[in-house]
């Protein structure tokens, strides 16, 4: 799998355990550490752990499986694909290691829920006494 369609991949996967601010960051013109970084938040430690054992399985069930994986600690955890990285952070993490200033240069691609609105559901108005009579 070519690393931009990887990258996406990764960050859809995210975004099946409800993470936020997904972001895509390219770096291929910057740095050999990686082409691309996947960063996401999440509300809570428990969230994070989710989003990575999501990631980490789903890309599993396509063969590929990450080449390192950390946890920092409950509040950030990495999963290196080679080409791709994911950073999971905790919302209130994230902005202390701000990656997305460290690379200021890269090019940076929102990712966000993109299902339709649910329709509301339409409510059956109870028929009155009178209706029936005829």
């Amino acid at each position: 799998m070519n690393s931009p369609l990887l990258a996406t991949a990764i960050a859809k996967m995210t975004l099946t355990k409800k993470a936020n601010d997904v972001v895509v960051l390219d770096l291929r013109k910057l740095s050999s550490v990686a082409d691309f970084f996947v960063i996401c938040s999440a509300d809570s430690d428990i969230q994070v752990k989710a989003i990575a054992d999501a990631v980490e399985e789903g890309m599993g069930k396509r063969g590929v499986n990450p080449w390192h994986r950390e946890a920092g600690s409950l509040n950030w955890f990495l999963l290196d694909y080679v080409d791709v990285v994911l950073h999971v952070f905790h919302k209130n993490t994230r902005t202390y290691y701000s990656l997305e200033k460290l690379w200021g240069d890269a090019k940076i691609k929102r990712l966000g829920d993109d299902k339709a609105p649910v329709a509301k559901r339409a409510v059956r108005k109870p028929r009155s006494l009178h209706a029936r009579a005829t």
